[in-house]
């Protein structure tokens, strides 16, 4: 199939790389985002999001005139939805955003056109996208009632790409593509294949939505071992950052880096999704969500004791400290703050401590509207390690870099190892 005009739905952190690729491969893309702002930046020729390089592709595709971004879909041959999917304050998954897209989509749909899901989302997300496209274009057939001889066609391919590194995955990377039919997923593969050089693995669309909810299940898993373990140690009083170094000297072990918990997009979203559909089975599953959630408060309960053993040897008193939070982003090296326990972390303590914290966050020029409400400023390193007590994070490249030295009468809290 010849796609002469692609849409992407959605310009965050996945659409619009996506978007920029297909560009550059000389596509016609149109992009389509909520955000007005959004769509002014792109329509510019530059970005809104941190992610190297994607500014120069970004620039190149608007000036070559390959990419445009608008707020209304138009009509195109291909359909990528690629927007938010978080949970309720239940843990319950939020597909609102998905048939919202779906809705403004159906109005330009035309028959032969392909709609492919790449939002991370529950089990039979795919399938209920499919529902709400029939049920807006009554005149037009989908895979669900006429199989392979539907008008339209649509599938679900997850992303599975590593922030920081974007572009290079979405080429380099295996893609998981479940069609609704056979056909579904033939054309879908043909799709992506215009770019990715990885292999475009075929199955079912319940079995992609899956796959994707298992890779990021898997990873939480370990990184709760990996958190628990930091806080047995902290109890026992071993070094857990010298403790996993010695196990994973053993050839089958591999325990990942304990942190001040998890956040993004991902990780810290998909296991819900599961354990919604399956509370009663996915146990460890859910274990493992409930340590990694709560580890931002533990951090928390640290900072003040640390705060308290410091007025105690000091004599400051408690509302005189400086607390120096170094980091906001979920991870390292990206300005990306959705679900960050790092921020979490600092609008606690900045709370709990009115008008005694300092955050630094190298990825971000301005301080973040959260941030701003409980009148933290956002300053460099060098006035941040001036504070009492130092929060270390996120394990930034940049904080590595820093000379640094703890000064007798301070206290610090690595939480990523960065600074030790």
């Amino acid at each position: 199939m010849t796609f002469g005009t692609i849409s992407v739905v959605g310009l965050g952190y996945i659409g619009l790389p996506t978007a920029a690729v297909f560009a550059s491969r000389k596509k016609t893309v149109i992009g389509v985002d909520v955000n007005s702002q959004a769509v002014e930046t792109i329509n510019r020729g530059e970005v809104h999001i941190v992610e190297p390089d994607l500014d120069m592709l970004v620039h190149a595709a608007v000036a070559e005139g390959y990419l445009r971004a608008t707020s209304v879909p138009e009509p195109a041959d291909a359909f990528l939805l690629a927007v938010p999917t978080p949970f309720k304050a239940n843990h319950e998954p939020d597909l609102s955003y998905i048939k919202a897209a779906s809705k403004a989509i159906a109005q330009v749909l035309k028959r032969g056109d392909l709609v492919i899901l790449e939002s991370t989302s529950p089990v039979g997300a795919t399938e209920q996208m499919a529902e709400w496209l029939a049920d807006a274009r009554p005149d037009l057939s989908f895979p669900q009632n006429m199989g392979e001889e539907s008008d339209i066609r649509i599938a679900y391919c997850p992303e599975r790409v590593l922030p920081g590194h974007v572009l290079r995955e979405l080429v380099h990377n295996d893609r998981v593509i479940g069609g609704m039919t056979p056909r579904c997923s033939a054309v879908a593969a043909s799709l992506y294949k215009i770019f990715v050089e990885g292999e475009c693995v075929v199955t079912s669309t319940r079995a992609a939505e899956m796959c994707k909810l298992t890779e990021n299940s898997f990873r939480d898993v370990n990184i709760a071992f990996a958190n628990e373990l930091s806080i047995i140690c902290d109890k026992l009083g071993v070094d857990v950052w010298e403790l996993i170094r010695l196990a994973n000297r053993h050839p089958r072990v591999n325990i990942l880096q304990p942190g001040p918990g998890v956040g993004g997009h991902c990780i810290a979203v998909d296991p819900w999704f599961i354990v919604s559909q399956a509370p009663e089975q996915a146990l460890l599953i859910r274990t493992a969500r409930e340590v990694n959630d709560s580890k931002p408060g533990w951090v928390i309960d640290k900072v003040n004791a640390l705060v308290a053993e410091l007025s105690q040897e000091t004599g400051k008193s408690r509302d005189s400290i400086q607390i120096g939070c170094l980091g906001l982003a979920f991870k390292a090296n990206i300005d990306d703050l959705r679900e960050s326990p790092a921020l979490f972390i600092t609008l606690d303590i900045a709370r709990a401590y009115p008008g005694q914290v300092l955050a630094v966050e190298p990825h971000l020029d301005a301080v973040p509207s959260s941030l701003q409400q409980v009148e933290v400023p956002l300053v460099d390193f060098a006035t941040a390690i001036n504070a009492d007590v130092l929060l270390l994070l996120v394990d930034h490249k940049f904080f590595a870099e820093q000379p640094f030295q703890l000064r007798a009468d301070q206290r610090l809290l690595d939480t990523r190892g960065t600074l030790l």
